[in-house]
């Protein structure tokens, strides 16, 4: 049986055929390698977002820790500061767009690069602000126990000289050397009598010398007496204080005397406003804030 053979136009259609096959097979396969192409740039674009956004983030802790360490921050710093935090969430805010072009990735990673050396910088800045800290409390610490020392020492200096004081002054103060007390009354005619019973006594003399000391002030000083009767009662006027041995005191009389370092011997006269009675009186004598001594007598 011979072959058929194969006309002209069916020869056609066969080539028509194949061509069409071909054309949707390169058709399937471009559409193939477009749809890879796409889905590999979105997940470059999805994990360079995800990069530049841990960045920032790295960004944001930094200048975190710097406000963790409660530094007194300047104008200058605190201001670079905001700036640079206005930056972050404007990133933040654009990393966070579901539509996002490579311009704008690019753009992000120059600023995120600037922020980089913006942080080096600023924590560069705050690690001389630790430093310069460190540095003015040292020198606050060092002037401080100086001005304590200095202050002990001028405080030691003011006890000492105090003490000094004290020392002159009780080496300075009058002391009696010897003091004799007698009872008289006056006599029509203005004479004195010495006397020994209480009934007939008016007045108390005290006859006194005082040591002779280089270092006591001359001139004029004003002596005190307190006078106690036999029974311990101090006879005072209620209105006559004064200071002597650090206390607050009443005395019986007063009068200056004129020292010069002498053998002087002074007199005071001391009128009783009571009546007199049996026993011994001391009289204490007072000059110049101290004790000078005392004497007694006795009347019967």
């Amino acid at each position: 049986m011979e072959p058929q053979k194969i006309n002209k136009g069916d020869r056609n259609k066969i080539y028509f055929l194949v061509i069409v096959i071909a054309a949707l097979i390169g058709t399937n396969a471009y559409l193939f390698f477009k749809d890879r192409q796409q889905s590999e740039r979105f997940v470059t674009v999805s994990t360079e977002k995800d990069k530049l956004r841990l960045e920032v983030e790295k960004i944001e802790v930094e200048l975190d820790k710097v406000n963790a360490l409660n530094l007194d921050l300047n104008e200058k710093l605190v201001e670079e500061q905001k700036l640079a935090r206005v930056k972050i969430e404007e990133l933040k805010a654009a990393l966070e767009k579901n539509q996002i072009t490579q311009g704008e990735l690019d753009k992000a990673n120059t600023q995120i690069n600037e922020l980089k050396t913006f942080v080096k910088n600023y924590n560069d800045q705050i690690i001389q602000l630790q430093k310069d800290n460190i540095f003015l409390k040292n020198s606050r610490d060092s002037l401080q126990n100086t001005l304590r020392n200095i202050s002990s020492k001028a405080s030691n200096l003011e006890n000492e000289n105090a003490n000094l004081n004290a020392k002159v002054k009780t080496a300075a103060a009058l002391k009696l050397q010897s003091a004799e007390i007698i009872a008289f009354r006056t006599k029509s005619s203005g004479k004195k009598v010495e006397v020994t019973k209480s009934s007939t006594a008016e007045k108390l003399s005290v006859r006194f010398n005082v040591v002779p000391n280089q270092l006591a002030e001359k001139g004029h000083h004003n002596i005190y007496l307190r006078v106690f009767d036999p029974a311990g009662n101090l006879l005072a006027d209620e209105g006559n204080h004064f200071e002597a041995d650090g206390q607050d005191m009443q005395f019986s009389h007063s009068i200056f005397i004129n020292y010069n370092n002498d053998d002087s011997t002074y007199v005071i006269d001391w009128a009783n406003p009571k009546p007199f009675i049996k026993g011994i009186y001391t009289v204490i004598l007072y000059a110049d804030g101290n004790t000078m001594g005392k004497a007694q007598v006795e009347l019967r």
